[in-house]
């Protein structure tokens, strides 16, 4: 992240916003760089002004999506040819591809949901999606639900709370899974405190 952060400051214009899509779009397609990382390093650069973070929200929830659907499609399309091949049939089997057969006809939307939250298993998610048929419109509902609760959070939280930067990318690089929650974490324990802060002033005050 500290590469892409350093790579993004040193450009302005529309090279930022680009760059971010173009890696989100490499993710989606199940390369092992972390999403939601390259969501903070894109909260980064509007905290630091290059870039509007109404925009960016707007540029990640593109890239993000597109690239779930890119997955979904060569599922659906080249699905059972690619099982033949590495690293689909590594990564998939008859076995898995059933698991999530019987758990996407019994629960679609919670695991569709999900997945946006599960960095090692959205791509093999949303590939066997298209791969089984399933219709793409649910892919759309819930992927698309779960990602305007989880870019915005990832990209507003950086940006509203720069101010304690350091703190929130140590517990990120700790924990990759349930990022969106962590962040939410950091940000109730910072407004509690500014709560407890004001309430004390206010006693003193009184007195």
């Amino acid at each position: 992240m500290d590469f892409l952060v350093d790579f993004l400051i040193e450009y302005t214009g529309p090279i930022p916003y680009a760059v971010v899509f173009l890696v989100l779009l490499i993710c989606g397609l199940g390369v092992p760089i972390p999403e939601d990382l390259t969501l903070v390093a894109a909260g980064i650069v509007c905290y630091y002004g290059i870039c509007d973070v109404h925009l960016m929200i707007l540029v990640t929830f593109v890239g993000v999506m597109i690239g779930d659907s890119f997955m979904f499609w060569l599922g659906s399309r080249y699905g059972k040819r690619l099982l033949k091949y590495w690293p689909f049939k590594l990564i998939i089997d008859e076995s898995r591809l059933a698991s999530i057969r019987k758990k996407l006809e019994n629960h679609r939307g919670k695991v569709l949901f999900s997945a946006r939250f599960m960095p090692g298993l959205r791509s093999t998610i949303f590939f066997s999606t298209g791969l089984l048929h399933f219709p793409y419109r649910s892919l759309l509902m819930y992927d698309g639900l779960a990602a305007l609760i989880s870019v915005p959070a990832i990209v507003y939280s950086v940006f509203y709370f720069g101010d304690f930067l350091e703190e929130v990318i140590l517990w990120i690089k700790k924990v990759e899974h349930g990022i969106v929650f962590v962040i939410a974490g950091v940000i109730l324990v910072f407004v509690v405190r500014a709560l407890l802060k004001r309430r004390k002033k206010r006693r003193e005050a009184d007195l």
